[in-house]
């Protein structure tokens, strides 16, 4: 049996382990805890992830399936398909009205490997990053995989970017700036004021601008404030099906950029990918085909379900709900009880067995909330609103 001690000391890992956790990977572990626990058939309530409560339309997956029994299980293009990159360009047009075709699309795994792939892209060792409290808790170690440096911009009044504070923080070493519009966790979407100053200091510094706009179809219209069409040298745009379509297991993400930037991207995503399956492809052609009824079938649920649950925790005076402007999470400032966001989720769960995120783990602007996904069924929000209500009832009466 092999013992810890068999390695030889010259046997290292490399330094690139040390960023690929990341500053918030300590956030999931309750997470995962109650994931275990209610896969065991435990009572809990899980509402720590934007997993819609939502199945994948019916043609989507019908498509798949008839591609599958077609036999459509051999290799395709590195980029994505001519055809799915084609509609991906045409999606993104009519949301962005930046003109572009399939060449300035790359179709990955979702667009959490889409933003991974423009960080190594984009920027390296010595070059800095700048992005926008609160963030989502994988863009620490998705923007320093590539040895860059991220910075972040405390957030304003209503969860708003601080745009003093970003003009401040950028020298010459600033390559980017990463943000997400909506925003998780707060459900901000940058208006095109705040727009207008991001893209002069692009123009001033020469900087690189990505969008993170994986919640797009969810804000009023289908559609947010872009710059793409603005400023199409210098945006790179990220998208997916995961929230829009409730696809988020089927990994269908991609970016839009500058035709250079693309054929970086491919040559990364060859290296790494060799090309994703086929039969989801052409699913993901069909699910842009149903783009406008997904689109407006989940903001319906997104509305309703919030309302549900603002209207559950209204009268708990410990708490106060910062409502979103789109997407499906709320963050919850939990200072009244007395509890950090941290100190919060873990006495929860201990005690109600309902799963939350710490807000530390999207930045120091929100460590007094934790965020909750309400995207979930009615009877679990109900549910949920009720365990909230007796926990806080029992931390009133020990206070």
């Amino acid at each position: 049996m092999l013992t810890p001690h068999t390695h030889s000391t010259n046997v290292k890992f490399s330094a690139l382990v040390n960023r690929i956790s990341g500053a918030g990977a300590d956030a999931w572990l309750t997470h995962y805890q109650a994931v275990a626990a209610r896969e065991r058939g435990e009572d809990v309530i899980v509402l720590s992830v934007g997993d819609p409560d939502l199945d994948t339309p019916a043609p989507v997956v019908e498509r798949a399936i008839g591609q599958l029994r077609g036999g459509d299980t051999h290799y395709v293009p590195a980029a994505g398909r001519p055809g799915l990159r084609q509609a991906i360009a045409r999606a993104h047009a009519a949301r962005c009205g930046q003109p572009v075709g399939p060449d300035n699309v790359v179709y990955l795994a979702g667009a959490q490997n889409a933003l991974f792939v423009a960080s190594l892209c984009l920027a390296g060792p010595g070059d800095e990053v700048v992005t926008f409290e609160p963030l989502y808790p994988t863009y620490p170690a998705t923007i320093e995989v590539s040895g860059a440096r991220l910075l972040r911009v405390r957030a304003a009044a209503g969860w708003r970017p601080d745009l003093a504070a970003l003009a401040s923080l950028i020298t010459p070493r600033t390559r980017a700036i990463f943000w997400a519009t909506p925003n998780n966790p707060s459900g901000v979407v940058l208006n095109d004021a705040e727009l207008t100053v991001i893209a002069e200091l692009a123009r001033r510094h020469d900087l690189w601008l990505v969008s993170d706009e994986v919640y797009a179809g969810l804000a009023p219209g289908g559609r947010v404030p872009s710059l793409a069409a603005r400023l199409p040298e210098r945006v790179v745009t990220v998208g997916s099906l995961s929230k829009s379509h409730a696809m988020t297991g089927w990994r269908a993400g991609w970016l839009v950029g500058p035709r250079e930037l693309a054929v970086h991207a491919e040559q990364l995503a060859m290296c790494m990918l060799f090309g994703l399956p086929g039969f989801i492809q052409e699913a993901a052609i069909t699910a842009l085909t149903l783009a406008p009824e997904a689109e407006e079938r989940i903001r319906g649920l997104c509305a309703a379900r919030q309302q549900r649950f603002a209207s559950g925790i209204r009268d708990i005076p410990l708490l106060q709900a910062w409502a979103p402007e789109a997407g499906m999470f709320m963050l919850i400032d939990v200072s009244g009880t007395g509890l950090s966001g941290e100190e919060f989720m873990r006495a929860l769960y201990a005690s109600q067995r309902v799963s939350v995120m710490d807000g530390a783990a999207f930045g120091r602007s929100s460590e007094h909330c934790v965020r909750v996904c309400f995207a979930a069924e009615e009877a679990t929000l109900d549910a949920a609103c009720s365990r909230l209500r007796r926990f806080c009832a029992d931390l009133a009466r020990r206070a």
